[in-house]
């Protein structure tokens, strides 16, 4: 039994040996290729048309950045991305599947790593020695459940009531200030920099784990996530802000929450605009009636985003993304904007 054990311990290491490595926009420029993309066609020219667009919001001096995050390209090596647009003023808020900020980021500030396989193995292999699969990366299992309890932990802490997800992501952020072993992650540098940070299905990811244990130790003192008063504080900044732009990787539950503030703000009473600005990135399809929460256009006849300013890439994230991230950087727009901050309009 423990020549098994062993075997299995060297093989697990054998397995997670190759770290995945985030790609650094600022080392690299793509101006001239995504220059040279904009005569071509397919894919190339709706990368090219994107970043273009991307590049208007950041020049737009009324324009209220939103990002959102859904899939896995945190966990394949984007991670710095996000961390660097926050670090460089290219984004004014964050609204993410909570995998995306927990599971992967908040995960990786612990000291935790992605790391490089196939998505080939015998995933049976894999889940004799506790590792998990996101296609082609691995995750040490033993270390996401350290994850999780390290949530619980925190929640433990607080006082026991009601908070948005942004609220306990801002306490996370608090709490590796002082605790983080990877310095820099994108919950840290939002912290620092008052970008406020939404995950409408928090519970669907290691946070919901942490959560669940925090509430069986404090069956009666215990905190709760309102997701409600979430949807109430992102209107906020959507009624606050002069015209905003979305820069959405993925679709699903966070493209349509940050469209739904606009319908949620005329519903209070509130005389706002539609979504001046929208870029999505996505591999889903649209024949199955949804496209991972609609086509643009289509967003148009909700009455969320504006038809004249809008691009749907239809390419796999990690593939073009930095592109148009490092365009964007390199052209500089974001050194003339000021600083939204609207983490403190909450305070």
């Amino acid at each position: 039994m423990s020549e098994n054990k062993n075997f299995s311990n060297n093989r697990k290491k054998d397995l997670l040996s190759q770290e995945v490595e985030h790609i650094d926009i600022t080392k690299f420029d793509s101006r001239e290729l995504i220059s040279s993309m904009k005569k071509m066609s397919f894919v190339s020219r709706e990368t090219a048309n994107a970043a273009n667009i991307y590049n208007e919001m950041l020049e737009d001096k009324d324009c209220t950045i939103f990002l959102t995050l859904a899939g896995s390209t945190s966990a394949a090596g984007c991670m710095h991305i996000y961390r660097d647009l926050v670090k460089y003023n290219m984004v004014d808020a964050i609204v993410a599947t909570g995998a995306s900020i927990i599971d992967m980021d908040f995960f990786e500030a612990l000291g935790f790593k992605h790391y490089q396989g196939s998505q080939f193995q015998d995933d049976t292999e894999l889940r004799d020695n506790y590792i998990d699969r996101i296609y082609d990366t691995y995750i040490d299992e033993d270390e996401l459940q350290m994850c999780d309890k390290i949530i619980g932990e925190i929640a433990d802490k607080l006082e026991p009531k009601s908070y948005t997800s942004r609220e306990f992501i801002f306490e996370i952020g608090k709490y590796l200030k002082s605790n983080a072993k990877k310095k820099g992650s994108l919950i840290e540098m939002a912290y620092d920099n008052n970008v406020p940070i939404f995950c409408p299905a928090f519970t669907d990811s290691s946070a919901g784990f942490g959560l669940v244990m925090h509430q069986e130790r404090n069956p009666k003192n215990h905190i709760t996530i309102d997701s409600i008063r979430e949807f109430r504080e992102l209107t906020e900044i959507k009624i606050r802000s002069k015209g905003s732009g979305l820069f959405m990787i993925g679709g699903g539950v966070p493209k349509n929450f940050i469209q739904d503030t606009v319908i949620c703000a005329e519903l209070l009473g509130k005389n706002v605009d539609m979504h001046k600005y929208a870029v999505q990135i996505t591999v889903a399809d649209s024949r199955d009636g949804a496209c991972s929460s609609s086509t643009l256009k289509e967003a148009s006849s909700w009455g969320k985003v504006d038809v004249t300013k809008e691009q749907m890439v239809f390419a796999e994230a990690t593939s073009v993304l930095p592109l148009i991230a490092s365009d964007a950087y390199h052209k500089g727009a974001w050194k003339n904007r000021n600083k939204k901050e609207f983490s403190k309009i909450f305070e």
